[in-house]
């Protein structure tokens, strides 16, 4: 399966992804009969352990349609579990309305991976800092999911780690509108993931996941490679 990306560096995207609102397309359960991850599964010491001896496991979502003629760049995120009193979360953001480039859509902490980088897992904290100011400080690093593939051939890694909840955020208010937090029990969770199918107007089928989280008064819609990289991650907890 192959979903609509929610790309989390800049690039430019034809319009002919952007011809539709991924909330009203037509959607069925993603859960295919697939079980939650534990609770017990979802503790900083279960997590550690999971990452430290990983399981065998398949990732369900590797790559996107390429869309663009560009060259392939690298690109990292923050996949940030926040370890609350009451359960651990997943740190997300909002681009702000005003950007050229997924105005308004839900993202990791993320983007290109720059020269200066010491490697991967540095990139992400270094966009982690930049756009909410989520220092390192209070980041352990745990490991990585493979890599998504972008429509605009960006080669993304997802940087999973734990984060001190003692922390305080200063946001971009250029990149980011807003930063919030999802229950990592309820992502991980697939009777909350919707798979969705459109036509593009170029006619070929595009299919994504979806995880439309309510917070309070707002919806926090969840798609795209957000969302998929998401349900690799349920994957490997589950496997």
């Amino acid at each position: 399966m192959q979903p609509v990306p929610l790309e989390p560096v800049n690039a430019v995207v034809p319009p002919t992804l952007l011809q539709f609102d991924p909330r009203e397309a037509p959607f069925v359960d993603g859960s295919d009969g697939l079980p939650a991850v534990s609770p017990a599964q979802l503790t900083a010491q279960a997590l550690r352990a999971r990452f430290s001896a990983p399981p065998a496991w398949t990732p369900e979502l590797r790559r996107e349609p390429r869309m663009v003629d560009r060259a392939p760049a690298q690109a990292a995120v923050l996949v940030p579990i926040v370890q609350r009193p009451q359960g651990a979360t997943v740190l997300l953001t909002e681009r702000t309305t005003h950007l050229s480039n997924h105005s308004g859509q839900v993202a990791f902490p993320g983007g290109r991976v720059d020269p200066e980088d010491a490697n991967i897992a540095a990139a992400a904290l270094r966009e982690a800092w930049e756009e909410v100011g989520l220092s390192a400080q209070f980041i352990e690093v745990l490991g990585s999911l493979p890599t998504y593939t972008t429509v605009t051939s960006f080669i993304v890694t997802p940087v999973v780690a734990l984060v001190q909840p003692d922390f305080e955020l200063t946001i971009n208010p250029y990149e980011v509108a807003q930063a919030f937090e999802v229950p990592l029990a309820w992502l991980m969770d697939p009777a909350n993931h919707r798979r969705h199918t459109v036509s593009a107007v170029d006619g070929r089928k595009r299919e994504w996941y979806s995880m439309p989280y309510q917070d309070g008064p707002d919806e926090r819609f969840v798609w795209g490679a957000t969302a998929g990289m998401l349900r690799n991650l349920y994957r490997f907890l589950a496997a």
